[in-house]
């Protein structure tokens, strides 16, 4: 028998998450059933998307439910198969959760790839991130050689991706990102030309100086104040995409959008989940995953350990408290 040590959410929260909303529980798993397998997770991702799904509110998907172990994504090592398609010691990325073990059908699971890369790189760089950021630079940015693109929460998963991947095509690329410590790590490991620091003040000023000939896209990770000072910037025919809004996701901070400017600068602008778009995954994931192996994409990740840590480390993502991929190591 199988001792497994989960998170649920025990509340939902009322403007920022607090530890409260949540609670640590154990639980004796069943022994398996034909078909099912069994998953010890090594790494589970936080991401702010799980931020919108605690809420109640609608929105593209359906509220994470009370009392019910937390979603997120997860990689991890077969113990136990009574499913023909797995066997014990495979490495697999699934969607397990905010726990230490995972029974399923084996649908959600996918074998890891044989590559030289670290097996957390699967939820960060080779995983959805990197593939959110693929999507939105290759369909929605579309820059070439010699345009500008602007990226919010640059440091971040997301974005430090979305840099590289565009200076690979020859852009320009200005990151934005909190804090001087931060903003080092985009420019002198990632590469990007410049990088802003929100939290230094007059961004209008830096935007300016940064890319005095104006923007051709931008890639939207925040929203609010950062994203009014970057619409401000945006040359005609500027593609924006909006990936996500984390500035508001605690106080339901609205983005105020100049549509008079829209409409002048005739802005294209498109927000996108990148699970709609299952098609591209395996073409986004053989590049990056080339790319992580060959040394020409880096990433970094903030590792909170075990389980129990889950909670804070979430809370201190929403605050821009991590730098890269936020994990939480469970073995």
């Amino acid at each position: 028998m199988t001792t497994n040590t989960r998170i649920v959410l025990a509340s939902r929260p009322t403007g920022e998450v607090t530890p409260a909303n949540f609670r640590l529980e154990t639980e004796t798993l069943a022994p398996l059933a034909d078909g099912e397998v069994l998953v010890r997770h090594h790494y589970l991702s936080l991401d702010p998307y799980m931020r919108g799904r605690m809420s109640d509110a609608k929105s593209y998907a359906a509220p994470q439910p009370l009392d019910k172990v937390m979603l997120g994504g997860t990689v991890g090592e077969v113990v136990e198969s009574r499913n023909p398609g797995f066997k014990a010691g495979d490495k697999v990325s699934g969607f397990g959760g905010w726990q230490e073990f995972s029974v399923g059908n084996g649908r959600d699971l996918q074998k890891l790839p044989d590559l030289p890369i670290p097996i957390s790189a699967y939820l960060g760089a080779v995983g959805m991130p990197g593939v959110t950021a693929w999507y939105g630079l290759e369909k929605i940015c579309k820059v070439k050689a010699g345009e500008t693109l602007a990226v919010s929460a640059a440091s971040g998963a997301v974005g430090s991706v979305v840099g590289q991947l565009a200076k690979a095509k020859g852009a320009r690329v200005i990151g934005i990102a909190g804090g001087a410590e931060k903003c080092a790590y985009v420019t002198q490991t990632l590469g990007f030309d410049a990088c802003l620091d929100y939290k230094a003040g007059d961004l209008d000023a830096a935007l300016q100086a940064a890319a005095p000939q104006g923007l051709d896209a931008y890639f939207e990770n925040v929203g609010g104040a950062v994203t009014a000072a970057v619409v401000r910037r945006l040359n005609p025919f500027a593609r924006i995409a909006v990936c996500g809004l984390i500035s508001g996701y605690s106080n339901n901070e609205s983005t105020f959008l100049d549509l008079r400017r829209v409409l002048v600068q005739r802005l294209k602008i498109e927000g996108f989940i990148v699970s709609e778009h299952l098609d591209i995954w395996p073409q986004a994931l053989r590049e990056l995953g080339t790319l992580v192996a060959s040394g020409k994409l880096h990433f970094r990740e903030s590792i909170a350990e075990g389980l129990a840590a889950a909670p804070e480390a979430f809370i201190g993502l929403l605050k821009g408290k991590n730098v890269g991929k936020q994990l939480v190591k469970l073995v």
